[in-house]
């Protein structure tokens, strides 16, 4: 990989509501020199250059156009929001088969172009959408990298901290697993302040119940389906965890994130992207941080990664 010496540039495939609001968000935080955005909607792509190039004033100065796959070829970063959207009633795996045959066409696009940096994957259901542009650009696994429960990891630690009264930075936790139906909470290793949630309870909260942890978590599973509901999509959130991921990539920070990247014997799994704690930095997936789980958490790991093979095998008829 070719660590860029020039101007940062990151390229956003898809200018639906997640692509248009992670391009804002890029702005507004100052995260990359150049930004082109890319979508089969010329007309509108254009549109949100100019509505965003009109911001910049007002942001960071970011050279912002809308491009074609030929600007891949400098790119550090290519974030593909790009695909068939969850409508009401349809879970994330439904969409498989629909994305799949469109990021085969982008992907080809993208390495035709000699692109030579790291794919960013949001487009849902993003845990096989990653393993596919894995398996169709031939980089190396560490070079792409899932959304994974990213927002997953922030709805919950935004809830915890609610239940709680605190500073949404003093909540530590993880959401791991598909990001979809069969995700868990890791209970075992959450934290408040530097206390476990369990002793932090007993002590501040002591009316709270396990009960009520439970429902803080299948609402956190279940937002998207919520969100979806009462306003079509959901966009903001995800857009500026990408964001997140954009930093610590581009200012190299190490940072440990809930994304979905590939397993090859950590957990007891192999040859399947899903959401786990890594660091990220700007070689991408700099390593696989295996926390350790409850024997309960292991065994929900375990179902959630036999949910997503099942449904990954009619169209990469993995084992």
């Amino acid at each position: 990989m070719t660590i860029s010496k020039g101007p940062s540039r990151v390229v956003v495939i898809g200018t639906g509501f997640v692509g248009s609001s992670y391009a804002f968000s890029l702005i507004n935080q100052n995260i990359t020199d150049e930004l082109v955005l890319i979508d089969l909607n010329k007309e509108k792509t254009e549109g949100d250059v100019m509505d965003l190039n009109h911001g910049v004033p007002f942001g960071a100065p970011t050279k912002v156009w809308a491009g074609t796959y030929a600007d891949c070829k400098e790119a550090d970063i290519v974030v593909i929001t790009a695909g068939a959207n969850q409508q009401p009633g349809e879970t994330r795996l439904d969409l498989i088969e629909k994305n799949a045959a469109i990021f085969k066409s982008i992907v080809d696009n993208v390495m035709g172009a000699s692109f030579d940096g790291l794919f960013l994957i949001a487009t849902n259901p993003v845990d096989v959408l990653s393993y596919a542009v894995w398996k169709y650009s031939g980089l190396p696994m560490e070079r792409v990298i899932g959304s994974g429960t990213i927002l997953d990891t922030a709805r919950f630690r935004f809830m915890l901290s609610e239940y709680f009264q605190l500073d949404v930075r003093n909540v530590h936790g993880y959401i791991m697993g598909e990001h979809g139906d069969t995700e868990l909470p890791v209970w075992s290793q959450t934290r408040i302040g530097s206390e476990h949630i369990d002793r932090y309870m007993s002590k501040y909260k002591p009316e709270g119940t396990q009960e009520d942890l439970d429902t803080i978590f299948i609402n956190v599973r279940d937002a998207a389906y919520h969100i979806i509901e009462r306003k079509g999509a959901t966009h903001y959130a995800i857009a500026m965890g990408l964001a997140r991921l954009t930093k610590t990539i581009l200012r190299n920070e190490h940072s440990i994130l809930t994304v979905s990247t590939l397993l090859q014997g950590e957990y007891g799994l192999h040859d399947l992207y899903i959401g786990v704690p890594a660091v990220v930095s700007r070689k991408g997936i700099e390593r696989i941080v295996e926390i350790d789980l409850s024997e309960t958490e292991e065994k929900q790991l375990k179902h959630s990664s036999e949910v997503l093979k099942q449904a990954m095998k009619p169209v990469f008829h993995v084992q």
